[in-house]
């Protein structure tokens, strides 16, 4: 391992870009300490604290989840106060479109001139989506009286606009970093800023273990004993080795090329394998499953708000049972879980279908004479393709549920702090898991072109990536 680092700095190329992949990353970072003009930091920071501390609110579940995509740490408005969700979401919607608008499906077929075109749309989709989500950012720090008393009254016009301009501009400045990593440094550059405020929440949460932990056998329900701590520890080594295992597992269907003479030699033969992933939709299934279960928490809190009856109104009724259902619908409960589950599962279908072409795929192997051994080419190839990869789809699904799960039942079972038990699964520990297997595999290329050993040294097998 210690050869191996040794070995990245001895390559010019490579260090490069891995200090200046750094380097940009510091920026992003830097960024989080800029704070918006106008708004009143330290209430601002006593609410995000209030709301954060566990999932026990609809108000703590949108915070939980947009902190995944504004740099991990909420408890500070800031100039990237939107961090890249403007820009993933623009791509997530031309991607999409991508399936099902004929022209951006065919231009997506161009290569590098159509892909650039697509870039140029979703940029100005990013500015776009920027304002409105701003606007959504800046009202709901408004509702919540944490403009400074300089901007109230006659300046509140004047914060609106500056404050629209920032976090805008602060969207774009993220989306350009991320586009420069890609371009000069090592990695995908959005996913590494992701992941870089993924991480940054770890010292605050290694710090709540050590602020709450009580050896003692008589600790309280809100401290964390020795026997916790080791659990947790084990948990993190064992979640984490299987969520590397299941990224990386894939079914190998057999491909064999047909056999063709020219002249008296015999040509073509050779047999090869065609991987489908076992987890095709990656973590989008359950970023959209957590994006769909923040709604009906959030609605049904205000419709209980609405029907709370006062002196002799007749919504005592409505309001008990929204207030049971909104309690059913905390995370950790089972009508929760449940709901999370039936959601995962369907967009992992739906973002499998989306995706994956089987039609498309079974053309190409029969352009190029290859074929599925005992399986007509065509339609029956087409279908078998489809076939297989729903079925392996239905396990990488299970394998999304008991990730996305795990954090909120931890956290509800033990009475951990959610900060802590978020790094037992959910979708931040599957982007950090999907883009470091990424970082290494690219670092690893860069070594065996050079002749240098790997992670796994001289004769190691290489870390097979998601097109092996």
């Amino acid at each position: 391992m210690f050869q191996t680092l040794i070995n990245i700095f001895k390559v010019p190329e490579l260090r490069n870009k891995i200090l200046f992949t750094l380097f940009l990353i510091a920026i992003y970072r830097i960024g989080f300490s800029v704070p918006l003009p106008g708004v009143d930091q330290d209430q601002f920071r006593k609410i995000a604290e209030q709301q954060t501390t566990g999932e026990t609110t609809a108000a703590s579940r949108v915070a939980t989840y947009i902190s995944i995509f504004s740099g991990g740490n909420i408890n500070q408005s800031t100039i990237f106060g939107l961090g890249l969700m403007p820009y993933i979401s623009a791509s997530i919607v031309f991607q999409l479109a991508g399936t099902v608008v004929p022209s951006l499906e065919k231009m997506q077929k161009e290569g590098e001139t159509g892909r650039r075109k697509i870039q140029e749309w979703t940029r100005y989709a990013t500015v776009l989506l920027g304002l409105i989500q701003g606007g959504f950012w800046l009202k709901y720090i408004a509702g919540q009286g944490l403009i400074a008393n300089y901007f109230a009254g006659p300046g509140a016009g004047t914060f609106w606009a500056m404050g629209l301009i920032i976090l805008t501009t602060g969207s774009i400045f993220l989306m350009w970093l991320g586009e420069q990593i890609d371009e000069y440094g090592l990695g995908n550059g959005v996913s590494l800023l992701i992941m870089a405020g993924i991480l940054s929440q770890l010292p605050g949460a290694i710090a709540t273990v050590i602020r709450t932990f009580d050896p003692s056998t008589t600790a309280s329900t809100s401290a964390i004993g020795t026997a916790d701590v080791i659990f947790l520890i084990a948990s993190f080594i064992a979640v984490t080795g299987f969520a590397i295992l299941i990224t990386q597992a894939q079914r190998r269907i057999p491909i064999q090329q047909a056999k063709y003479t020219r002249g008296q030699k015999v040509y073509g033969g050779q047999k090869q394998f065609l991987p489908l992933r076992l987890n095709h939709g990656g973590v989008m299934p359950v970023i959209f499953a957590q994006s769909v279960m923040l709604f009906p928490g959030v609605i049904i809190a205000k419709l209980s708000e609405w029907t709370q009856p006062v002196g002799g109104s007749s919504t005592g009724g409505v309001h008990a049972g929204l207030s049971w259902l909104n309690d059913r619908l905390r995370p950790g409960q089972l009508l929760y879980v449940l709901l999370e589950i039936g959601f995962i599962y369907f967009f992992a279908y739906f973002w499998t279908t989306v995706q994956f072409q089987p039609k498309e795929m079974a053309k190409q192997l029969q352009d190029y004479g290859s074929f599925v051994p005992g399986i007509r080419p065509g339609k029956r190839t087409a279908d078998y393709l489809e076939s297989v990869m729903y079925r392996i789809t239905f396990v990488g699904a299970g394998f999304l549920c008991v990730i996305a799960v795990l954090p909120t039942v931890i956290a509800s079972a033990m009475n951990i702090p959610y900060t802590v038990a978020s790094f037992l699964g959910g979708t931040g520990l599957l982007i950090v898991i999907s883009v470091a297997l990424d970082m290494v595999q690219r670092i690893e290329a860069n070594l065996m072109m050079r002749n240098y050993g790997g992670f796994l040294g001289e004769g190691g097998k290489r870390i097979r990536g998601r097109n092996y």
